[in-house]
């Protein structure tokens, strides 16, 4: 039931906020491969690296066809797929994170 919650709830913030949401899933990834698995240091790291990601992201949707704009959820999908298929890569592997 837990498990069946917490999907739904994962597909409703999805579906609000679109695939800007999967930044959420790369960065604290990518952090922790930078930093280690300690989470006094992933964690503010995360925010930090997201908010910047996002900014960066953004900036870039509005200018690479500028006067118009490109969707960000473009930009952070051509960013974070490929990171998160490596990911799943290396899990399938056995490497892991580290």
């Amino acid at each position: 039931m837990l498990l069946i919650g917490a999907s739904l709830l994962t597909g409703a913030a999805v579906a609000v906020s679109g695939t800007i949401g999967f930044v959420g899933l790369v960065v604290p990834h990518l952090v922790r491969l930078l930093t280690g698995p300690n989470h006094k240091h992933v964690l503010p790291l995360s925010m930090l690296v997201g908010a910047s990601f996002l900014m960066a992201s953004d900036l870039l949707s509005r200018t690479i066809i500028a006067p118009s704009e490109l969707p960000i959820g473009v930009i952070t999908a051509l960013l974070g797929a490929p990171f998160f298929a490596m990911l799943l890569i290396r899990e399938r592997n056995g490497k892991g994170l580290g």
